[in-house]
């Protein structure tokens, strides 16, 4: 476990293996992923010990950064970038001009709001090479409804503490996704009443 003066996530620490077991096949050896939203750094530091021959770039929004550094200290993995500020609605996104081979993130599209989620598919489609892959994690909605009974409780404290936030239909990403010409590859159940969602870049 990090050393205690570090912000920790519980959930992160819950989920991590789940989500490892889900995305180790999906960025081969030699990938390059950036990780949106990555704040204690628990997931990139986890992904980065197992998947060494992956080169992970951490990154979060400029608020969050401190954070993110603190995190990160200490970390002796070869394979982590320098983590980045990252704000989803920027129009140029401070990764390679190469692009990427993989995009991650956890537990984010319910938090920023609908617009930002727009723009972070914009800039996926920009960043993500042909073949990449895009898997996000966290709770979702299908055809309008919720899953759980908790995952409903979740979103409407979500949506009480913050009126942008809120849990995002399948379908409604999905169609984000199918716009920026990715395919949608597979809809994993998760722990927790969560989803891991893969799509692939089309050539």
């Amino acid at each position: 476990m990090d050393p205690p003066h570090k912000p920790f996530s519980q959930a992160c620490e819950n989920n991590k293996q789940f989500i490892l077991d889900r995305i180790v096949d999906q960025y081969p050896a030699g990938s390059s992923v950036l990780e949106i939203g990555s704040r204690t750094a628990q997931h990139v530091t986890f992904f980065a010990r197992i998947m060494p021959e992956v080169r992970w770039l951490p990154s979060d929004i400029p608020d969050n950064m401190d954070t993110l550094i603190t995190c990160l200290e200490g970390d002796q993995c070869a394979n982590i970038a320098a983590p980045v500020a990252l704000d989803v609605t920027q129009a140029d996104w401070p990764v390679s001009s190469a692009g990427v081979d993989g995009v991650f993130t956890a537990n984010t599209l319910h938090i920023m709001p609908w617009v930002a989620v727009e723009c972070f598919f914009e800039g996926v489609g920009r960043v993500l090479r042909p073949d990449g892959k895009l898997c996000i994690y966290g709770p979702f909605k299908y055809a309008g409804g919720f899953t759980t009974p908790s995952n409903a409780q979740f979103d409407a404290s979500l949506r009480s503490q913050y009126a942008h936030s809120g849990l995002r239909d399948f379908e409604r990403v999905a169609a984000l996704a199918e716009a920026q010409n990715m395919q949608f590859v597979a809809d994993h159940a998760m722990p927790a009443n969560n989803q891991l969602l893969i799509w692939q870049m089309r050539k």
